[in-house]
């Protein structure tokens, strides 16, 4: 799934190039590319498609040029993650009606590539076998209040758990209580299942979806389906594979999975996953002069000069046309800041 804008990423993640498409990390390759390549390890790359907005395909090509454009499945509409998940699993039931599918985001770090390959491969072979929708529950390091938890059984076979429930995002208090039980893992996003396990699943928990998206069955995978697609998508509701399916399936499973995982959502993420000089500053600049700043992502520019002077627990990046000088603390405003600089400065900075 690359159709995201990425907007806690503002000013570097723009709907003209979302995150996905950057180098992030600052390690030569964007967050799609190393996505991509770590899934090379479990199939060849004919197997590899990328669910995307229609606005991005060329960006799609161009970063994976391994893989044909009819692998570039284009949303014309942002619906959220159900629609996306249904029009995948129609499509590609219809090249392989035992289609065994993984849906992941392209945006995550994944640092245990190994560890989570084999753990991909034990949740595909599960759901070969059984007619189950099978997701990789990460184990929690921190009462964390921003991800959801999956409570899950203790009892397992072969590894594999029963879901009780998905719940939202908790306070600290609950998440605490959460991380306490031993009981919850944070949900990753990252599912498993045959497509016509997920397709059953829509037709009774997201019937409106199923009946939009099935109705062109027939035109998925010929010259027909971008037109059928561009009419109807738009017409699906908005809701995330969360709300629509997992939270209300019977036939959900997960796999605790230990694999050094980030979502990667915002620059505190970031900030947390990137290696990290004496002051504990992440730094992604070549030309910087700095006193007394300590606790701070810092990125601009190769040949940008930053001069910094006391400052504590800050986000500083430069894009060139917009420098964001923003406490660390309170990232969580940006998205409402990017909706702010939209509307008094238009589309420009967006």
């Amino acid at each position: 799934m690359a159709g995201g804008i990425g907007s806690r990423f503002w000013p570097v993640s723009r709907t003209g190039r979302p995150k996905q498409f950057l180098d992030i990390l600052g390690v030569g390759k964007s967050l799609i590319r190393l996505t991509f390549e770590r899934f090379l390890k479990l199939c060849p790359a004919d197997n590899i498609y990328v669910l995307t907005n229609a606005a991005y395909r060329a960006l799609v090509l161009e970063q994976l040029p391994e893989i044909r454009p009819e692998q570039v499945l284009g949303e014309p509409s942002r619906n959220n993650t159900a629609p996306c998940a249904a029009y995948a699993a129609f499509k590609l039931q219809g090249l392989n009606p035992d289609a065994n599918l993984v849906l992941a985001p392209s945006d995550h770090i994944i640092l245990k590539e190994d560890i989570f390959l084999e753990n991909l491969r034990q949740a595909l072979a599960f759901t070969a076998e059984n007619a189950a929708i099978c997701t990789l529950g990460i184990q929690p390091t921190r009462p964390d209040t921003g991800y959801g938890y999956i409570h899950f059984e203790r009892e397992s076979y072969q590894g594999v758990h029963k879901v009780r429930a998905f719940k939202e995002k908790p306070p600290l208090e609950t998440a605490r209580a959460y991380f306490e039980s031993g009981e919850y893992l944070w949900n990753a996003g990252i599912f498993v299942f045959r497509a016509h396990t997920l397709l059953r699943a829509f037709e009774r928990y997201a019937p409106e979806i199923h009946r939009i998206l099935g109705a062109g069955a027939a035109l998925y995978n010929t010259p027909e389906e971008e037109g059928f697609l561009a009419e109807n998508y738009p017409k699906t509701p908005s809701i995330s594979i969360d709300y629509a399916i997992m939270e209300k399936a019977d036939n959900v499973f997960t796999i605790p999975s230990d694999i050094g995982w980030s979502d990667l959502g915002t620059w505190a993420s970031l900030h947390a996953e990137s290696p990290k000089d004496e002051g504990g500053n992440v730094v992604q600049s070549r030309l910087l002069l700095a006193d007394n700043v300590s606790n701070c992502l810092i990125r601009a520019p190769g040949d940008k000069l930053l001069v910094l002077k006391d400052l504590d627990g800050y986000i500083v990046v430069d894009e060139g046309d917009v420098l964001l000088v923003y406490p660390k603390s309170k990232e969580q405003e940006i998205r409402k800041v990017t909706e702010e600089v939209q509307e008094r400065f238009g589309e420009r900075f967006s």
